[in-house]
């Protein structure tokens, strides 16, 4: 890897909307350290792959990635995993990918120096800190905080904020808590902070939990709610992801009507009463419905969007029917479905009933047939009606209705500047996508 001259890096970013904070934090270190972006792998001195380790789908595109940019990289430049997988899977990763030159966990950072000092097969897991020095020996992760390291301007006229890392919940299907550690709540004026440094006219807040904020302060929705409001009179707009649907009180229903965005990200897993107890989670199709409609009864323009676990052990035709039923009366605006994915120290690892993977793959299709149906007569549906719009990209915007990067977009006049808010009449819909003009 070149010394003499300035050096480059490229940060590749898997999985949720979390991890890409995560790499905004790395790459806000990087530049610290006076690297500069490279244009591609290919260029860069330094080559990051941030990895996805929540499901077997996400672990087997974080490998195909890992290799695909080991092939695609300089020889002299070195190759770096982090990550959910890197936390999870370190040693594995370290063994089993010669290609790698280095594997760092979470509380672990990458020192450019040492990095370039790495000759030879990859090593074994090693912790060495973003930053001049690596960390000193019996160090704490914690004395490295990822959570709450600065990170630069939003290239983009909205941004993600993380206010929180890991999750006190114990769901049947979830290892998160293995490899995140429990709830750990950012301080209110530290994410204020970043709100202000990140110059964008959105921020979409997430969290594992993101309706516990706070709770392991001794706070809870008590410290939710003033989050909402004081980051509403930074930014336009205010946009939530991931709400646990216990957790959705109407003191929050209230707090995200107030922000003028009725986007409610629901994470619902199912509806049947029995499957969602072996999920260890509450709740079932009826509640559900009820509390969509007492907040549509609100605000009529509300958006909804939801994800499903299919083929979870013990899942039945009656399950499966009961599920089909709600989101045919539910109407969410967006939804996924995702295959249930077996995970090594969860409750349902251990679980009798395991739901054949064709017969998964069955279920899924129906759903998702169901659901694009849905999305898309309910997008017709916007045709003639006037939206308000962030402009994301020349010809590109969202409206309340679109989070970014996840639902539909709208297509807007090219000459729009990017950054600005504009209502707009809706000319046309195509499947998620709308089309909107001065009309």
């Amino acid at each position: 890897m070149a010394t003499s001259e300035a050096r480059t890096y490229w940060v590749e970013t898997l999985g949720c909307p979390k991890n890409q904070v995560d790499s905004d934090k790395l790459t806000g270190t990087l530049l610290a350290d006076g690297l500069t972006p490279a244009s591609g792998p290919d260029q860069a001195d330094l080559v990051v792959v941030n990895t996805c380790a929540f499901i077997e789908e996400a672990r087997q595109e974080s490998v195909a990635t890992i290799l695909d940019l080991a092939e695609a990289r300089r020889t002299d430049s070195r190759l770096v995993v982090t990550g959910c997988m890197a936390e999870r899977y370190g040693d594995e990763l370290a063994a089993e990918l010669p290609e790698v030159d280095l594997v760092a966990g979470f509380g672990h950072g990458i020192d450019p120096g040492a990095v370039a000092t790495l000759a030879g097969p990859a090593p074994a897991s090693v912790a060495v800190r973003i930053g001049a020095k690596p960390l000193p020996a019996g160090s704490s992760v914690a004395d490295f905080d990822l959570l709450n390291l600065p990170r630069p301007a939003s290239a983009a006229p909205w941004a993600y904020v993380k206010v929180a890392e890991g999750c006190d919940r114990a769901c049947g299907f979830c290892a998160i808590p293995t490899f995140r550690g429990p709830q750990r709540s950012r301080d209110l004026d530290t994410v204020l902070r970043e709100i202000d440094a990140l110059e964008v006219q959105e921020v979409v807040l997430v969290a594992q939990d993101l309706v516990s904020f706070g709770r392991d302060q001794g706070q809870g929705e008590l410290s939710l709610v003033p989050l909402i409001a004081a980051a509403a009179q930074r930014v336009r707009r205010v946009r939530l992801l991931y709400l646990y649907p216990s957790g959705l009180t109407d003191r929050l229903v209230d707090a995200v009507l107030g922000t003028g965005v009725p986007y409610f990200d629901l994470s619902l897993q199912h509806v049947s009463r029995p499957l969602l107890r072996r999920m260890r989670r509450p709740g079932d199709a009826a509640s559900f419905l009820e509390r969509v409609a007492r907040i549509r009864a609100l605000e009529p323009t509300a958006a909804f969007r939801s994800n499903f676990i299919v083929g979870y052990p013990g899942e039945t035709e009656d399950d499966h029917d009961e599920l089909l039923r709600f989101v045919e009366e539910a109407q969410v605006d967006w939804c996924g479905f995702f295959a249930y994915s077996r995970e090594d120290g969860t409750h349902a690892a251990g679980l009798d009933g395991q739901v054949p993977r064709g017969l998964m793959d069955d279920r899924l299709a129906e759903l998702r047939e169901l659901q694009d149906g849905i999305t898309e007569r309910k997008r017709d549906e916007l045709v003639g009606a006037r939206v308000e719009v962030l402009v994301d990209a020349p010809g590109v915007g969202r409206g309340h209705r679109e989070a970014p990067e996840i639902d539909g977009v709208v297509t807007l006049p090219d000459d729009l500047e990017t950054g600005t808010f504009h209502t707009l009449t809706v000319v046309s819909a195509a499947g998620p996508d709308l089309e909107a003009s001065r009309g």
